[in-house]
């Protein structure tokens, strides 16, 4: 057999498995569950540690590198007339190598219970009047802390040390590891993206994790008061939370319970912020009530200013390509279960109104 019918063979081999891999944990998760997450977290973080070594993200650089690589390849095939086939044959070896060590390592994890679970917490469908309670709970939370971070004298907030942020961020999960085990695992700093931030924040991505190097990334650029919470949120992925919905709580719950003022703001904020948006699709009288009610205080000015001066950050990246993201990402999430698509990201606000009533 020739050696390029056996890479042929070899790369279906790899997805076929992959494949079966998926269906087989979509058909049963009680027997991959809770070994396989516990698993997975250790590869995330034994991979993530390997490439802590440095600050930026060494996917970012490496897929850039390897995509230079390709298009010099192309081009000396497309000069020669000859070789194309080959350079296909090893490329698409190469994403089947990949597609499966993600897959083995890490996006099986789509199809674990529910994170409510683990938490004991119950969550169900609410009416309008807990949801307003819910958002009116965690404004007033946002706002006795927006006072109290460092601001300049218009009252916006001053920026934080990246790095810091991200070390903390890294480290967001270590207590409530102590309580609840589904914590448990890599610490590492979150990391910069070196090369594609901008590109991401223009396509409407604000963060990635990349389970083949167990980098959890964010652009430089995110807005000041989330950055914490999104740092979170990347944080969680590597943790072996692939939903993003959980993924956002997770965030939430890190960040309320730092000791790290600008976190605890940013996940008040941002808690508040979910609430919010759905109270205003639900019901909009309801949130005009809210808002006119406590309009007149501090801080739910300084929340409100935030919220808009995040607007208006991410609007500067308002671009054709976020509806083409939107669509890819939308597809991956129902690939993996999520039958709400991106629409899953706010469903957050169905376990941020459990929480709220149980504490």
């Amino acid at each position: 057999m020739k050696n390029g019918l056996r890479t042929w063979i070899l790369s279906l081999v790899l997805l076929v498995l992959a494949g079966l891999e998926m269906i087989w944990m979509r058909m049963s998760p009680a027997f991959f569950f809770p070994w396989y997450r516990n698993s997975s977290k250790v590869l995330m973080g034994t991979l993530a540690g390997l490439f802590s070594f440095t600050w930026f993200s060494v996917w970012d650089v490496g897929a850039a590198v390897l995509l230079l690589i390709f298009l010099i390849a192309l081009i000396r095939c497309i000069r020669r007339k000859q070789g194309f086939v080959s350079l296909l044959r090893r490329t698409i070896l190469i994403v089947s190598v990949l597609v499966l060590i993600a897959m083995h390592g890490w996006l099986g994890n789509h199809y674990a219970p529910k994170l409510s679970v683990y938490l004991n917490l119950e969550v169900r469908q609410y009416s309008t009047q807990e949801l307003y309670e819910a958002a009116e709970a965690y404004l007033m939370e946002a706002a006795s802390l927006a006072p109290q971070i460092g601001r300049d004298k218009t009252k916006r907030p001053l920026p934080a040390d990246f790095y810091e942020t991200a070390r903390t961020a890294g480290s967001s999960y270590t207590v409530l590891s102590r309580t609840y085990p589904v914590f448990e695992g890599s610490s590492v700093p979150v990391k910069r993206f070196s090369l594609i931030g901008e590109y991401l924040l223009y396509n409407g991505i604000i963060g990635m994790f990349m389970p083949v190097t167990g980098e959890a990334s964010v652009p430089r650029n995110v807005p000041i008061i989330p950055l914490p919470f999104t740092m979170c949120h990347e944080a969680a992925h590597r943790l072996g939370i692939a939903s993003e919905q959980e993924a956002n709580f997770c965030a939430f719950l890190a960040c309320m319970n730092s000791d790290d003022l600008y976190f605890r703001y940013s996940g008040a904020y941002s808690a508040f912020g979910y609430c919010w948006n759905a109270l205003v699709s639900a019901d909009p009288d309801s949130a005009k009530k809210l808002y006119e009610t406590y309009k007149m205080q501090e801080g739910v000015t300084l929340v409100f200013m935030d919220r808009q001066d995040t607007r208006s950050a991410y609007a500067k990246y308002d671009s054709p390509l976020q509806d083409v993201s939107d669509n890819i990402n939308d597809t991956y999430l129902k690939t993996f279960s999520h039958e709400s698509g991106i629409r899953s990201y706010g469903e957050v606000t169905d376990y941020l109104i459990a929480w709220h009533q149980c504490h």
